[in-house]
Protein backbone atom coordinates (compact mmCIF):
# COMPACT_ATOMS: atom_id res chain seq x y z
CA UNK A 1 0.00 0.00 0.00
CA UNK A 2 3.07 2.31 1.19
CA UNK A 3 4.54 2.22 -2.54
CA UNK A 4 1.57 2.20 -4.34
CA UNK A 5 0.84 6.05 -2.74
CA UNK A 6 4.21 6.55 -3.30
CA UNK A 7 4.27 5.84 -7.01
CA UNK A 8 2.15 8.57 -8.41
CA UNK A 9 4.12 11.24 -6.08
CA UNK A 10 7.07 9.86 -8.16
CA UNK A 11 6.07 10.00 -11.81
CA UNK A 12 4.96 14.01 -10.76
CA UNK A 13 8.53 14.21 -9.96
CA UNK A 14 10.14 12.27 -12.70
CA UNK A 15 7.90 14.47 -15.14
CA UNK A 16 9.31 17.76 -13.56
CA UNK A 17 12.30 16.92 -13.62
CA UNK A 18 11.96 16.09 -17.77
CA UNK A 19 10.94 19.74 -17.97
CA UNK A 20 14.51 21.74 -18.12
CA UNK A 21 12.60 24.51 -20.13
CA UNK A 22 10.47 25.16 -17.66
CA UNK A 23 13.51 25.04 -14.47
CA UNK A 24 15.57 27.24 -16.48
CA UNK A 25 12.56 29.74 -17.47
CA UNK A 26 12.63 31.32 -13.42
CA UNK A 27 16.57 32.07 -14.48
CA UNK A 28 15.28 34.23 -17.33
CA UNK A 29 12.80 35.99 -15.94
CA UNK A 30 15.18 36.93 -13.46
CA UNK A 31 17.39 38.15 -16.74
CA UNK A 32 14.79 40.24 -18.07
CA UNK A 33 13.71 41.49 -14.92
CA UNK A 34 17.77 42.86 -14.19
CA UNK A 35 17.78 44.49 -17.56
CA UNK A 36 14.56 45.61 -17.29
CA UNK A 37 15.10 46.54 -14.26
CA UNK A 38 18.46 48.66 -15.66
CA UNK A 39 16.79 50.06 -18.25
CA UNK A 40 13.87 51.50 -16.02
CA UNK A 41 16.10 52.97 -13.63
CA UNK A 42 18.42 54.58 -16.62
CA UNK A 43 15.34 56.26 -18.17
CA UNK A 44 14.00 57.84 -14.91
CA UNK A 45 17.50 59.29 -13.96
CA UNK A 46 17.47 60.30 -17.05
CA UNK A 47 14.03 62.32 -16.12
CA UNK A 48 15.75 63.40 -13.08
CA UNK A 49 18.51 65.18 -14.55
CA UNK A 50 16.15 66.40 -17.08
CA UNK A 51 14.06 68.05 -14.54
CA UNK A 52 17.00 69.61 -12.54
CA UNK A 53 19.19 70.77 -15.34
CA UNK A 54 16.35 71.55 -17.71
CA UNK A 55 14.70 73.87 -15.79
CA UNK A 56 15.26 76.68 -18.82
CA UNK A 57 13.58 74.23 -21.77
CA UNK A 58 10.42 73.86 -19.55
CA UNK A 59 9.99 78.23 -19.39
CA UNK A 60 10.27 78.52 -23.01
CA UNK A 61 6.97 78.87 -25.22
CA UNK A 62 6.32 76.49 -27.99
CA UNK A 63 8.38 77.14 -30.95
CA UNK A 64 5.48 76.77 -33.74
CA UNK A 65 7.44 74.80 -36.13
CA UNK A 66 4.49 72.05 -36.31
CA UNK A 67 0.65 72.66 -35.22
CA UNK A 68 0.76 69.08 -33.52
CA UNK A 69 4.48 68.86 -32.14
CA UNK A 70 4.69 68.06 -28.61
CA UNK A 71 6.76 70.78 -26.51
CA UNK A 72 9.94 68.97 -23.95
CA UNK A 73 7.18 69.87 -20.73
CA UNK A 74 4.74 67.64 -22.53
CA UNK A 75 7.43 64.52 -24.06
CA UNK A 76 8.87 64.28 -20.16
CA UNK A 77 5.53 63.85 -18.21
CA UNK A 78 4.46 61.17 -21.27
CA UNK A 79 7.80 59.04 -20.92
CA UNK A 80 6.95 59.13 -17.04
CA UNK A 81 3.83 57.58 -17.76
CA UNK A 82 5.35 55.00 -20.10
CA UNK A 83 7.44 54.24 -17.65
CA UNK A 84 4.98 54.31 -14.97
CA UNK A 85 2.94 51.60 -16.80
CA UNK A 86 5.94 49.42 -17.72
CA UNK A 87 7.07 49.17 -13.85
CA UNK A 88 3.75 47.97 -12.43
CA UNK A 89 3.32 45.72 -15.44
CA UNK A 90 6.41 43.67 -14.32
CA UNK A 91 6.37 44.10 -10.58
CA UNK A 92 3.87 44.60 -7.71
CA UNK A 93 3.60 47.92 -7.31
CA UNK A 94 0.73 50.54 -7.07
CA UNK A 95 0.94 52.66 -10.19
CA UNK A 96 -1.62 55.29 -8.28
CA UNK A 97 1.65 55.98 -5.96
CA UNK A 98 3.69 56.39 -8.46
CA UNK A 99 1.24 58.60 -9.63
CA UNK A 100 1.23 60.43 -6.30
CA UNK A 101 4.73 61.10 -6.73
CA UNK A 102 4.56 61.88 -10.34
CA UNK A 103 2.45 64.71 -9.72
CA UNK A 104 4.66 66.04 -6.96
CA UNK A 105 7.55 65.51 -9.40
CA UNK A 106 6.38 67.33 -12.54
CA UNK A 107 3.73 70.02 -11.15
CA UNK A 108 6.31 70.95 -8.09
CA UNK A 109 9.91 71.13 -10.05
CA UNK A 110 8.86 71.84 -13.91
CA UNK A 111 5.58 73.48 -13.20
CA UNK A 112 6.42 74.79 -10.40
CA UNK A 113 3.12 74.62 -8.89
CA UNK A 114 2.08 74.12 -5.12
CA UNK A 115 0.10 71.19 -3.10
CA UNK A 116 -3.29 72.65 -3.38
CA UNK A 117 -2.49 72.99 -7.24
CA UNK A 118 -1.24 69.53 -7.90
CA UNK A 119 -4.42 68.33 -5.85
CA UNK A 120 -6.81 70.45 -7.79
CA UNK A 121 -8.23 67.46 -9.56
CA UNK A 122 -8.18 64.77 -6.94
CA UNK A 123 -10.85 62.75 -7.21
CA UNK A 124 -12.71 63.02 -3.92
CA UNK A 125 -16.09 61.92 -5.07
CA UNK A 126 -14.48 58.91 -6.62
CA UNK A 127 -12.64 57.94 -3.71
CA UNK A 128 -15.76 58.01 -1.17
CA UNK A 129 -16.79 55.52 -3.82
CA UNK A 130 -14.38 53.15 -3.21
CA UNK A 131 -14.04 53.45 0.38
CA UNK A 132 -17.87 53.07 1.15
CA UNK A 133 -18.70 50.03 -1.29
CA UNK A 134 -16.05 48.26 -0.28
CA UNK A 135 -16.36 49.11 3.54
CA UNK A 136 -20.14 47.71 3.10
CA UNK A 137 -19.48 44.93 0.85
CA UNK A 138 -16.12 43.54 2.82
CA UNK A 139 -19.30 43.47 6.08
CA UNK A 140 -21.81 41.58 3.59
CA UNK A 141 -19.27 39.27 2.83
CA UNK A 142 -17.53 38.29 6.55
CA UNK A 143 -20.81 38.11 7.82
CA UNK A 144 -22.46 35.36 5.17
CA UNK A 145 -24.83 37.08 3.45
CA UNK A 146 -22.60 37.18 -0.40
CA UNK A 147 -23.24 32.94 0.73
CA UNK A 148 -26.73 33.00 1.17
CA UNK A 149 -26.54 34.41 -2.39
CA UNK A 150 -24.49 32.31 -3.85
CA UNK A 151 -25.76 29.32 -2.20
CA UNK A 152 -29.47 30.05 -3.17
CA UNK A 153 -29.08 30.32 -6.55
CA UNK A 154 -26.75 27.20 -7.09
CA UNK A 155 -29.81 24.96 -5.81
CA UNK A 156 -31.76 26.22 -8.80
CA UNK A 157 -30.04 24.54 -11.05
CA UNK A 158 -29.93 21.31 -9.53
CA UNK A 159 -29.57 18.71 -12.13
CA UNK A 160 -29.14 21.17 -15.15
CA UNK A 161 -25.07 21.55 -14.88
CA UNK A 162 -24.77 23.18 -17.92
CA UNK A 163 -26.64 26.34 -16.53
CA UNK A 164 -24.10 26.78 -14.13
CA UNK A 165 -21.75 28.68 -16.09
CA UNK A 166 -24.65 31.57 -16.78
CA UNK A 167 -25.69 31.29 -12.86
CA UNK A 168 -22.32 32.74 -12.01
CA UNK A 169 -22.27 35.24 -14.95
CA UNK A 170 -25.77 36.28 -13.39
CA UNK A 171 -24.56 36.42 -9.68
CA UNK A 172 -21.07 38.08 -10.74
CA UNK A 173 -22.93 41.00 -12.36
CA UNK A 174 -25.47 41.04 -9.77
CA UNK A 175 -22.10 41.72 -7.36
CA UNK A 176 -20.39 43.88 -9.59
CA UNK A 177 -23.89 46.11 -10.83
CA UNK A 178 -24.33 47.15 -7.03
CA UNK A 179 -20.82 48.04 -6.54
CA UNK A 180 -18.39 44.87 -5.97
CA UNK A 181 -14.87 45.44 -7.73
CA UNK A 182 -14.96 42.84 -10.21
CA UNK A 183 -11.77 41.15 -8.84
CA UNK A 184 -13.62 40.81 -5.60
CA UNK A 185 -16.80 39.65 -7.35
CA UNK A 186 -14.40 36.91 -9.01
CA UNK A 187 -12.64 36.05 -5.85
CA UNK A 188 -15.89 35.44 -3.66
CA UNK A 189 -17.54 33.21 -6.18
CA UNK A 190 -14.50 31.66 -8.27
CA UNK A 191 -14.12 29.53 -5.12
CA UNK A 192 -17.30 27.53 -5.27
CA UNK A 193 -17.47 27.90 -9.31
CA UNK A 194 -14.37 26.18 -10.19
CA UNK A 195 -15.09 23.66 -7.51
CA UNK A 196 -18.64 23.15 -9.36
CA UNK A 197 -16.95 23.40 -12.46
CA UNK A 198 -14.75 19.65 -11.56
CA UNK A 199 -17.74 18.13 -10.02
CA UNK A 200 -19.59 18.60 -13.61
CA UNK A 201 -17.05 18.17 -15.55
CA UNK A 202 -17.41 21.77 -16.69
CA UNK A 203 -13.88 23.21 -18.24
CA UNK A 204 -12.64 25.58 -15.59
CA UNK A 205 -11.25 27.67 -18.28
CA UNK A 206 -14.85 28.15 -19.66
CA UNK A 207 -16.26 28.57 -15.94
CA UNK A 208 -13.67 31.05 -15.25
CA UNK A 209 -14.50 33.27 -18.30
CA UNK A 210 -18.19 33.02 -17.18
CA UNK A 211 -17.22 34.75 -13.66
CA UNK A 212 -15.24 36.79 -15.54
CA UNK A 213 -17.62 38.11 -17.94
CA UNK A 214 -20.41 38.27 -15.66
CA UNK A 215 -18.50 40.58 -13.54
CA UNK A 216 -17.69 42.82 -16.38
CA UNK A 217 -21.13 42.72 -17.43
CA UNK A 218 -22.52 44.68 -14.30
CA UNK A 219 -19.20 46.94 -13.73
CA UNK A 220 -20.27 49.22 -15.63
CA UNK A 221 -24.17 50.30 -14.03
CA UNK A 222 -24.17 53.10 -12.54
CA UNK A 223 -23.81 52.11 -9.21
CA UNK A 224 -20.01 50.72 -9.62
CA UNK A 225 -17.04 52.63 -8.53
CA UNK A 226 -16.33 52.35 -12.84
CA UNK A 227 -19.54 53.42 -14.15
CA UNK A 228 -18.64 56.19 -11.83
CA UNK A 229 -15.56 56.89 -12.87
CA UNK A 230 -16.16 56.85 -16.61
CA UNK A 231 -19.17 58.98 -16.66
CA UNK A 232 -17.14 61.45 -14.25
CA UNK A 233 -14.11 61.51 -16.51
CA UNK A 234 -16.66 61.96 -19.61
CA UNK A 235 -18.12 64.97 -18.18
CA UNK A 236 -14.88 66.49 -16.36
CA UNK A 237 -13.75 66.38 -20.66
CA UNK A 238 -17.26 67.54 -21.61
CA UNK A 239 -18.93 65.10 -23.32
CA UNK A 240 -21.34 63.59 -21.06
CA UNK A 241 -22.65 60.23 -21.42
CA UNK A 242 -25.42 57.99 -20.91
CA UNK A 243 -24.80 55.98 -17.62
CA UNK A 244 -27.62 53.26 -18.40
CA UNK A 245 -26.73 53.04 -21.82
CA UNK A 246 -22.92 52.46 -21.04
CA UNK A 247 -24.09 49.57 -18.39
CA UNK A 248 -26.67 48.32 -20.91
CA UNK A 249 -23.76 47.98 -23.67
CA UNK A 250 -21.45 46.64 -21.42
CA UNK A 251 -23.81 44.21 -20.32
CA UNK A 252 -24.65 43.16 -23.85
CA UNK A 253 -21.57 42.63 -25.09
CA UNK A 254 -20.50 40.47 -22.02
CA UNK A 255 -23.42 38.60 -22.61
CA UNK A 256 -22.43 37.82 -26.34
CA UNK A 257 -19.09 37.34 -25.93
CA UNK A 258 -19.97 34.30 -23.67
CA UNK A 259 -22.33 32.70 -25.88
CA UNK A 260 -19.20 33.02 -27.96
CA UNK A 261 -17.21 31.41 -25.78
CA UNK A 262 -19.94 28.39 -25.40
CA UNK A 263 -20.05 28.47 -29.00
CA UNK A 264 -16.37 28.13 -29.40
CA UNK A 265 -15.50 25.19 -26.33
CA UNK A 266 -18.50 23.44 -28.30
CA UNK A 267 -16.78 23.31 -31.74
CA UNK A 268 -13.51 22.26 -29.71
CA UNK A 269 -15.05 19.93 -28.19
CA UNK A 270 -14.26 21.10 -24.67
CA UNK A 271 -17.90 21.94 -23.15
CA UNK A 272 -17.47 18.81 -21.23
CA UNK A 273 -13.33 18.26 -19.89
CA UNK A 274 -12.55 14.79 -20.37
CA UNK A 275 -9.67 15.40 -18.11
CA UNK A 276 -11.98 16.56 -15.45
CA UNK A 277 -11.76 14.02 -12.28
CA UNK A 278 -14.84 14.44 -10.35
CA UNK A 279 -13.36 16.07 -7.06
CA UNK A 280 -15.16 16.35 -3.70
CA UNK A 281 -16.98 19.74 -3.68
CA UNK A 282 -18.01 20.68 0.23
CA UNK A 283 -21.39 22.42 0.24
CA UNK A 284 -22.89 22.66 3.21
CA UNK A 285 -26.34 23.51 3.16
CA UNK A 286 -27.05 27.22 4.78
CA UNK A 287 -29.72 27.76 7.45
CA UNK A 288 -32.09 30.27 7.00
CA UNK A 289 -30.43 33.76 7.44
CA UNK A 290 -30.35 35.35 11.12
CA UNK A 291 -30.89 38.87 11.99
CA UNK A 292 -27.18 40.40 10.98
CA UNK A 293 -27.51 38.45 7.45
CA UNK A 294 -31.53 39.33 7.30
CA UNK A 295 -30.37 43.07 8.00
CA UNK A 296 -27.34 43.21 5.50
CA UNK A 297 -30.11 42.24 3.05
CA UNK A 298 -32.13 44.69 3.92
CA UNK A 299 -29.37 47.67 3.61
CA UNK A 300 -29.05 46.39 0.22
CA UNK A 301 -32.39 46.97 -0.83
CA UNK A 302 -32.27 50.53 0.52
CA UNK A 303 -28.99 51.58 -1.29
CA UNK A 304 -30.51 50.26 -4.86
CA UNK A 305 -33.61 52.80 -3.78
CA UNK A 306 -31.55 55.59 -2.72
CA UNK A 307 -28.74 55.20 -5.53
CA UNK A 308 -31.44 54.48 -8.06
CA UNK A 309 -34.94 55.87 -7.38
CA UNK A 310 -33.49 59.08 -5.43
CA UNK A 311 -30.47 59.47 -7.43
CA UNK A 312 -28.70 59.58 -3.63
CA UNK A 313 -24.50 59.41 -3.70
CA UNK A 314 -23.47 55.93 -4.06
CA UNK A 315 -20.15 56.54 -1.87
CA UNK A 316 -21.85 57.95 0.85
CA UNK A 317 -25.00 56.25 1.04
CA UNK A 318 -22.74 52.77 1.14
CA UNK A 319 -20.75 54.63 3.98
CA UNK A 320 -24.09 55.22 5.80
CA UNK A 321 -25.26 51.63 5.27
CA UNK A 322 -21.85 50.42 6.46
CA UNK A 323 -22.18 52.51 9.33
CA UNK A 324 -25.24 50.97 10.58
CA UNK A 325 -23.71 47.24 10.10
CA UNK A 326 -21.02 47.90 12.45
CA UNK A 327 -23.07 49.15 14.84
CA UNK A 328 -24.48 45.60 14.99
CA UNK A 329 -21.16 43.82 15.41
CA UNK A 330 -19.26 46.53 16.87
CA UNK A 331 -16.15 43.83 17.92
CA UNK A 332 -15.24 43.11 14.44
CA UNK A 333 -15.21 46.83 13.14
CA UNK A 334 -11.23 47.00 12.69
CA UNK A 335 -11.69 43.73 10.21
CA UNK A 336 -14.67 45.89 8.84
CA UNK A 337 -12.41 48.98 7.85
CA UNK A 338 -9.74 46.42 6.80
CA UNK A 339 -12.01 45.30 3.53
CA UNK A 340 -11.65 48.90 2.05
CA UNK A 341 -9.67 48.28 -1.07
CA UNK A 342 -7.33 50.98 -0.30
CA UNK A 343 -4.88 49.49 -3.38
CA UNK A 344 -7.61 50.63 -5.46
CA UNK A 345 -8.44 53.96 -3.94
CA UNK A 346 -4.78 54.53 -4.27
CA UNK A 347 -4.48 54.03 -7.95
CA UNK A 348 -7.12 55.98 -9.04
CA UNK A 349 -6.58 58.96 -7.08
CA UNK A 350 -3.25 58.51 -8.15
CA UNK A 351 -3.61 58.16 -11.66
CA UNK A 352 -6.64 60.59 -11.81
CA UNK A 353 -4.15 63.32 -10.63
CA UNK A 354 -1.24 62.57 -12.74
CA UNK A 355 -3.61 62.39 -16.23
CA UNK A 356 -4.93 66.16 -14.88
CA UNK A 357 -1.68 67.35 -14.78
CA UNK A 358 -1.05 65.96 -18.32
CA UNK A 359 -4.21 67.75 -19.48
CA UNK A 360 -2.65 70.80 -17.76
CA UNK A 361 0.37 70.95 -19.66
CA UNK A 362 -1.63 69.73 -23.25
CA UNK A 363 -0.51 66.75 -23.26
CA UNK A 364 -3.73 64.83 -24.01
CA UNK A 365 -4.82 67.40 -26.86
CA UNK A 366 -1.79 67.06 -28.74
CA UNK A 367 -1.58 63.47 -28.30
CA UNK A 368 -5.72 63.93 -29.80
CA UNK A 369 -4.95 65.67 -32.38
CA UNK A 370 -1.90 63.83 -33.98
CA UNK A 371 -4.47 60.43 -33.79
CA UNK A 372 -6.98 62.69 -35.72
CA UNK A 373 -3.93 62.93 -38.19
CA UNK A 374 -4.69 59.47 -39.16
CA UNK A 375 -8.13 60.73 -40.98
CA UNK A 376 -11.13 58.63 -40.43
CA UNK A 377 -12.52 58.89 -37.29
CA UNK A 378 -14.19 55.52 -37.13
CA UNK A 379 -10.57 54.18 -37.96
CA UNK A 380 -9.07 55.91 -34.83
CA UNK A 381 -11.36 54.70 -32.33
CA UNK A 382 -10.59 51.46 -33.89
CA UNK A 383 -6.75 51.89 -32.88
CA UNK A 384 -7.83 53.59 -29.37
CA UNK A 385 -9.85 50.42 -28.53
CA UNK A 386 -6.95 47.83 -29.54
CA UNK A 387 -4.21 50.14 -27.64
CA UNK A 388 -6.80 50.10 -24.61
CA UNK A 389 -7.52 46.46 -24.97
CA UNK A 390 -3.72 45.20 -25.67
CA UNK A 391 -2.64 47.35 -22.81
CA UNK A 392 -4.87 46.08 -20.64
CA UNK A 393 -4.13 42.29 -20.96
CA UNK A 394 -0.85 43.32 -18.87
CA UNK A 395 -1.48 46.05 -16.85
CA UNK A 396 -4.33 47.85 -15.17
CA UNK A 397 -7.54 48.51 -16.77
CA UNK A 398 -8.58 51.38 -14.55
CA UNK A 399 -5.37 53.21 -15.01
CA UNK A 400 -5.71 52.82 -18.90
CA UNK A 401 -9.18 53.96 -18.49
CA UNK A 402 -8.43 57.17 -16.81
CA UNK A 403 -5.35 57.77 -19.20
CA UNK A 404 -7.29 56.65 -22.63
CA UNK A 405 -10.92 57.85 -22.30
CA UNK A 406 -9.53 61.92 -22.13
CA UNK A 407 -8.18 61.47 -26.06
CA UNK A 408 -11.65 60.85 -26.87
CA UNK A 409 -12.72 64.59 -26.36
CA UNK A 410 -11.45 66.19 -29.51
CA UNK A 411 -12.38 62.80 -31.43
CA UNK A 412 -15.76 63.45 -30.35
CA UNK A 413 -15.44 67.38 -30.77
CA UNK A 414 -14.22 66.67 -34.68
CA UNK A 415 -16.61 64.03 -35.74
CA UNK A 416 -20.47 63.11 -35.44
CA UNK A 417 -19.13 59.93 -33.45
CA UNK A 418 -21.75 59.33 -30.52
CA UNK A 419 -19.96 60.13 -27.26
CA UNK A 420 -21.73 57.29 -25.25
CA UNK A 421 -20.98 54.80 -28.32
CA UNK A 422 -17.17 55.32 -28.52
CA UNK A 423 -16.53 56.13 -24.68
CA UNK A 424 -18.71 52.57 -24.23
CA UNK A 425 -16.67 50.79 -26.37
CA UNK A 426 -13.28 52.01 -25.13
CA UNK A 427 -14.49 51.23 -21.60
CA UNK A 428 -15.21 47.27 -22.90
CA UNK A 429 -12.24 46.83 -24.85
CA UNK A 430 -9.80 47.83 -21.09
CA UNK A 431 -12.37 45.51 -19.52
CA UNK A 432 -13.33 42.19 -21.18
CA UNK A 433 -9.13 41.23 -21.82
CA UNK A 434 -9.08 41.04 -17.78
CA UNK A 435 -9.29 37.06 -18.81
CA UNK A 436 -5.29 37.03 -19.51
CA UNK A 437 -4.21 35.04 -16.83
CA UNK A 438 -1.69 38.26 -15.92
CA UNK A 439 -4.43 40.67 -14.78
CA UNK A 440 -5.89 39.69 -11.30
CA UNK A 441 -9.00 38.60 -12.56
CA UNK A 442 -7.83 35.57 -14.53
CA UNK A 443 -5.09 35.04 -11.94
CA UNK A 444 -7.58 33.98 -9.86
CA UNK A 445 -9.25 31.89 -12.09
CA UNK A 446 -5.78 30.16 -12.13
CA UNK A 447 -5.52 30.05 -8.53
CA UNK A 448 -8.63 28.45 -7.64
CA UNK A 449 -7.63 25.20 -10.33
CA UNK A 450 -6.80 22.18 -8.73
CA UNK A 451 -3.36 22.16 -8.19
CA UNK A 452 -2.39 18.74 -10.53
CA UNK A 453 -4.28 21.15 -13.27
CA UNK A 454 -2.85 24.66 -12.71
CA UNK A 455 -0.67 24.52 -15.18
CA UNK A 456 -3.58 22.92 -17.98
CA UNK A 457 -5.96 25.82 -16.83
CA UNK A 458 -3.06 28.48 -17.39
CA UNK A 459 -2.41 27.42 -20.87
CA UNK A 460 -5.72 27.58 -22.02
CA UNK A 461 -6.20 30.66 -20.41
CA UNK A 462 -3.55 32.38 -21.87
CA UNK A 463 -4.80 31.02 -25.11
CA UNK A 464 -8.35 32.20 -24.85
CA UNK A 465 -7.14 35.36 -23.80
CA UNK A 466 -5.59 35.89 -26.56
CA UNK A 467 -8.60 35.04 -29.02
CA UNK A 468 -10.08 37.69 -26.21
CA UNK A 469 -7.67 40.29 -27.03
CA UNK A 470 -7.73 40.00 -30.79
CA UNK A 471 -11.50 39.68 -31.06
CA UNK A 472 -13.23 41.80 -28.24
CA UNK A 473 -12.13 45.45 -29.00
CA UNK A 474 -13.19 45.20 -32.63
CA UNK A 475 -16.53 43.38 -31.48
CA UNK A 476 -17.30 46.48 -29.43
CA UNK A 477 -16.08 48.85 -31.74
CA UNK A 478 -18.34 47.12 -34.81
CA UNK A 479 -21.44 47.29 -32.13
CA UNK A 480 -20.98 50.45 -30.58
CA UNK A 481 -19.06 53.03 -32.96
CA UNK A 482 -19.66 53.14 -36.81
CA UNK A 483 -24.13 51.73 -35.62
CA UNK A 484 -24.44 54.66 -33.63
CA UNK A 485 -27.06 52.92 -31.65
CA UNK A 486 -25.97 54.51 -28.37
Amino acid sequence: MTNTMQNPKDTVEKTRDRQSPDQQSPRNNRRRRRILLVSVVGIALLGLLALVLAGGVFNQAPTGESEHSMTAVQIIPLIILVVMFVVATKWPLNIGVMGLVASFGVGYFMLGMDDKEILADFPANIVITIIGVTYFFSMAQRNGTIDIIVQTCVRLVRGKTMLLPWVFFLMAAALTSLGTFSPAAVALLAPAAIGLAYESRIHPVLMGAFIINGAHAGGFSPLSVAGVLVHDIAVKNGFPISQGSLFVASFAINFILSALTVVLFGLLGKLRDGEGIHADLETPALGRPHGQQIFTLALIGALLVCALGFHMPIGFVALSAGLLLAFVNIKEHKTFIGGVSWSTVLLVAGMITYVSLLQHVGVIDTLAEQALALGAPLLVALVLCYVIGVGSAFASSTALLTAFIPLAGPLLASSSLSASGTVAALAIAATVVDVSPFSTDGALVVANAREDDRQRVYKQLMMYAGGVVLAAPALAWVLLVPTGIM
